[in-house]
């Protein structure tokens, strides 16, 4: 990865890490790039909260998150040009209605691995394969999610569907997949003696679905596991709100001062009733991110990870591994 003011560099310690080569002030942009695979959280799609199949950009409006959170139907927010969703670009896949923020992204998602995922007609088929195995994921990895199995689906399709396959799975071999954290000995939570079946169960599955010459590694019973600590270790988990989006942008106004009152007290108001008649956080996506390879989450993390204009939220709601490299 090449970015102005940040080099690589290896330590005993701690391993392969970034580091600023000159002095960056609080809140500028590092780099930014698109990463390698993402999807939503399976218990957060369950629920109905629409997402971007590709990009994962919330698809209500700061309006309609606003009053699903606060269970006020007849909420109206004030200044609503301070939202960004623009729902007149929203499309879905003609063959099976799963939903995108553009034709870009559904473009893009085609290309990349929704030829060997869409399922058409059979998209509420619950006896269909990959629906299976999404419901099996849900009974097996109860909220709070870290990370879905169709993740998994997502890579092995992008591999199938890619004009040069070695180069997409080199990208993927390079993340570290070790079942033990070799410094402190933690084993991943989904690796225990406990989940042997629900494991074998799940490579068996995907291995059915997706194996073939170039994944067929990945399917071995030490492939999977280390499949599985590869997800669990280089994954990010990443919020998405087009409310959080909203009151940055109302921030940004230049009010007079009595209309900057009524505005924040209006704002602070709307948080207190989604902290009583909140139902769930916001959307949630696990993702890959290539540029994330040069951070070794060994380090003191003092970056964070955004979606561009899209994050932030209410409490705490993101949490930031970083990935490393071999």
């Amino acid at each position: 990865m090449a970015a102005p003011g940040v080099e690589i560099r290896v330590s005993t310690a701690k391993g392969r890490g970034l580091y600023a080569a000159k002095n960056f002030t609080k809140g500028s942009a590092i780099f930014e790039e698109h990463p390698l695979v993402s999807i939503q959280f399976s218990w957060n799609a369950y629920y109905g909260y629409r997402a971007c199949d590709y990009c994962m950009r919330a698809l209500e409006t700061a309006e309609e998150n606003a009053r699903r959170l606060s269970a006020r139907y007849d909420l109206q927010l004030l200044h609503p040009e301070c939202c960004t969703v623009e729902k007149v670009k929203h499309c879905a896949c003609l063959q099976c209605q799963v939903p995108y923020c553009s034709q870009a992204c559904q473009q893009m998602a085609w290309k990349q691995y929704h030829q060997v995922l869409c399922l058409g007609s059979s998209i509420n088929d619950l006896k269909h394969p990959l629906n299976i195995l999404q419901d099996g994921w849900r009974q097996t990895h109860y909220p709070p999610e870290t990370t879905n199995i169709m993740l998994i689906a997502r890579m092995a399709a992008t591999i199938k569907q890619a004009e040069n396959r070695q180069s997409v799975l080199s990208a993927f071999a390079n993340f570290v997949a070790k079942t033990v954290n070799v410094e402190e000995t933690i084993a991943h939570k989904l690796l225990g003696d406990k989940f042997l079946q629900q494991i074998e169960y799940f490579r068996t599955q995907l291995g059915e679905l997706f194996g073939d010459t170039e994944t067929e590694p990945w399917f071995t019973a030490e492939g999977f596991r280390s499949l599985l600590a590869l997800l669990g270790t280089n994954g990010q988990g990443i919020g998405t709100s087009s409310l959080s989006t909203y009151v940055h942008n109302c921030d940004a106004l230049e009010l007079a001062p009595k209309d900057r009152e009524e505005l924040d007290s209006f704002i602070d108001e709307l948080y207190v009733n989604i902290e009583k008649g909140i139902v769930t956080s916001p959307l949630y996506h696990c993702l890959f991110w290539q540029g994330r390879l040069d951070l070794n989450n060994q380090h003191l993390p003092l970056v964070v990870i955004r979606f561009k204009g899209l994050n932030g939220v209410y409490g705490n709601c993101f949490f930031f591994p970083m990935l490393f490299k071999r």
